[in-house]
């Protein structure tokens, strides 16, 4: 492996890291933000890694906001899968964790939970979230219900701290800001930690985590390991740091797949002024040129050989891949798809069908071009009608 060169990564270094920290040879996924769009594109890429026996190879999955609704999916029924044990593909993987993501798509969540969390006693909009998942997906599940690393991937949750301005990652061993400290073995429900992962501001943050300063492992934090911010814990959607859900894959995985379902700022001659409008307009700059920057650079990495691997998103092209093979994907019909609104609205069967295989599609070749000659193009979609 190249010299580490710190100054290229992606990602922030924090105290403590390894002067040479280097990842492992584990292989990590990255699900992006994005609302339902996302949470249903991401499908596709975890169809065909499955299909390729890559889904069951994983060793961390790291989700952001509609990344992590699909995230939380896979790690809270990963003991359901049922992998044959010559391919290493789950034949049950559209029962188990397709169809109840697809089930929550074809219901509107966002408006009528906003508006409840306004109205109603009871808890704002992100609490109301977090009913919602637990309701219609998790369960009572808690982060200690998902697989352990000698079972299965980590899956890792990503919130933002509001109070530290760093990232707060829920998993199985451990929550943690490294500022503020260390949770071992958290009690969190999967559902909490997905809500304030989806939380996006203005309107579902913050999530406020209830926790004590005795739940933290001393000498776990920095600069913040103090009592006031080991009570009330103010989160937000975990795209305000890092909308790939990059920075834990990055520094513990030599293989990164990186599944992007975020938006694109579009051009606007006549930005509006009112308050709610313009802030909602400066935090998608926040977010786009966030996102870009990180993108670039992990492209900069596996281009130079610190990673392997591939990053797709849902703007990409399938001529952007030099492999054969490539299911068909009018650039017309996926522009559509990428155009959707970042919401958690109801999503017709027909749009999710298209989502899943273009999701299906886009990470096909990408994959294929990251290991030439490794894998064979697949015959058809997960569904019919192709993409639109």
């Amino acid at each position: 492996m190249p010299p580490v060169d710190h100054a290229t990564w992606p990602v922030e270094r924090i105290p403590g890291d390894p002067a040479e920290d280097a990842p492992t040879d584990g292989t990590g996924l990255c699900l992006s933000g994005g609302g339902s769009r996302a949470m249903l594109f991401h499908l596709g890429p975890l169809w065909r890694m499955n299909e390729l026996g890559l889904l069951r190879s994983l060793d961390r999955v790291s989700g952001v906001s509609g990344g992590s609704i699909t995230a939380g999916v896979l790690g809270t029924r990963w003991g359901e899968l049922t992998f044959d044990p010559t391919t290493n593909v789950a034949t049950n993987f559209e029962a188990v964790v397709v169809a109840p993501i697809r089930k929550l798509a074809g219901r509107n969540l966002d408006v009528i939970l906003g508006i409840e969390g306004v109205l109603l006693p009871g808890g704002n909009a992100a609490s109301r979230l977090a009913s919602a998942l637990s309701k219609h997906l998790y369960g009572d599940a808690t982060l200690q219900d998902l697989p352990s690393d000698a079972e299965g991937p980590r899956f890792v949750f990503n919130a933002t701290n509001l109070e530290s301005g760093a990232l707060w990652r829920f998993s199985r061993p451990y929550a943690w800001d490294w500022r503020v400290g260390k949770i071992p073995d958290p009690k969190f429900p999967v559902s909490v930690a997905v809500a304030a992962s989806a939380a996006f501001p203005p309107f579902f943050a913050p999530l406020v985590l209830d926790v004590k300063p005795e739940d933290f492992e001393p000498g776990t934090g920095a600069d913040l390991e103090l009592p006031d911010f080991q009570r009330r814990i103010h989160l937000a959607d975990g795209g305000v740091y890092d909308n790939l859900g990059l920075e834990t894959i990055f520094k513990r995985c030599q293989r990164i797949f990186a599944s992007d379902g975020g938006g694109k700022l579009d051009d606007d001659a006549a930005p509006a002024t009112d308050w709610v409008r313009e802030t909602l307009r400066a935090m998608k700059v926040i977010d786009n040129q966030v996102r870009s920057l990180r993108k670039r650079l992990l492209h900069a990495s596996i281009e130079r050989g610190d990673r392997d691997g591939a990053y797709w998103g849902i703007r990409s092209a399938t001529t952007d891949y030099p492999v054969e093979g490539a299911l068909p994907c009018p650039p017309a019909s996926t522009r559509i798809l990428a155009e959707m609104p970042t919401r958690l609205a109801k999503v017709p069967a027909d749009r999710q069908r298209a989502l899943i295989n273009w999701g299906y599609a886009i990470a096909d070749v990408a994959i294929r071009s990251s290991d030439p000659g490794a894998y064979s193009p697949p015959e058809r979609f997960p569904y019919p009608g192709g993409v639109g």
